[in-house]
């Protein structure tokens, strides 16, 4: 039965991907207004975490990027429909990269660990590392409950190479791969905790947050290069991603200071274009409770 809901799900998409790109951002501006004026998804969550990253902008600049947050946010997920039938020579109009960074990492056999945040448009910086980058390149993701919409995530991501590993399953699976030779992991790493009581707690945007200890140990004990990545919109439909070598040395740094650095970085770059971040997600969850988190802050 679920291939039968594959092949619809993917004829659907497929159709709809025919269109072209000037039609598809034209219905990609209706849902926007739907999102924002009628199913207000997650307007409170996005208002709050740009008042707490932005209290020095006016309530109108922060609804202005709340508005352009809102329409990449949408374009995203057409442009991820449109990349069911768009040719390699589009896409390599439409995406550009300093890759030579990773290029020149795997001359010398040190694997790499990518740093990413949710920034816009994740889909196409997946395919950017896969199919220009010389690494075998690991992707970790999070399976959807519905097995054919699953199902055509997975094989879109994985077109030009894309080893798509579950995070469920991430530590049975990323062994084989690792064990393998040299290879480039993308993490993610603005992930709530699931436990703030096993986080780092570092300063993001001026209030204490927790971050996830798995990159950092991940890093130290495979010996991995830290390079973080921040991937944008030049103009709508175009990319653009940046590498940026953190350290090629990870064990010579105490704990917390990577994750420190790579907080650093993505507000950095945050700052740099506000509107390109999943401010839908709920960063601040949490709160800092000096008797619980002290231990864990990183300076």
């Amino acid at each position: 039965m679920s291939s039968i809901f594959y092949f619809l799900f993917y004829s659907l998409f497929y159709l709809i991907s025919l269109l072209p790109w000037r039609v598809l951002y034209f219905i990609s501006d209706g849902i926007v207004f739907l999102l924002r004026n009628v199913i207000k998804y997650r307007v409170a969550v996005v208002d709050h975490n740009l008042a707490i990253a932005f209290p020095e902008k006016s309530v109108k600049e922060r609804k202005r990027i709340a508005k352009e947050f809102y329409q990449q946010f949408t374009d995203s997920f057409i442009e991820t429909i449109k990349m069911l039938s768009v040719s390699a020579k589009t896409f390599d109009k439409r995406f550009s990269s300093n890759v030579e960074v990773l290029n020149d990492l795997y001359a010398t056999g040190q694997s790499v660990q990518i740093m990413a945040g949710h920034f816009f448009n994740w889909e196409f910086a997946n395919w950017g590392v896969a199919k220009y980058g010389k690494y075998p390149f690991i992707a970790v993701y999070m399976p959807l409950s519905n097995k054919a919409f699953n199902k055509l995530i997975y094989d879109l991501r994985a077109r030009y190479g894309s080893l798509m590993v579950p995070a469920t399953n991430f530590r049975s699976q990323f062994h084989k791969y690792a064990t393998q030779g040299a290879y480039a992991l993308a993490l993610a790493a603005d992930q709530n905790p699931g436990n703030p009581l096993q986080a780092f707690w570092v300063p993001f945007f001026g209030k204490l947050t927790p971050f996830v200890k798995g990159p950092e140990k991940g890093a130290k004990l495979n010996n991995t290069a830290q390079v973080f990545v921040h991937f944008y919109r030049t103009k709508r439909g175009y990319y653009h991603s940046e590498y940026t070598v953190m350290t090629t040395t990870p064990n010579e740094f105490e704990d917390g200071v990577l994750t420190a650095m790579y907080v650093k970085a993505l507000e950095e770059k945050i700052r740099l274009h506000p509107s390109n971040y999943l401010w839908s997600h709920k960063r601040f969850k949490y709160n800092y409770d000096a008797f619980l988190h002290e231990k864990l802050v990183v300076k």
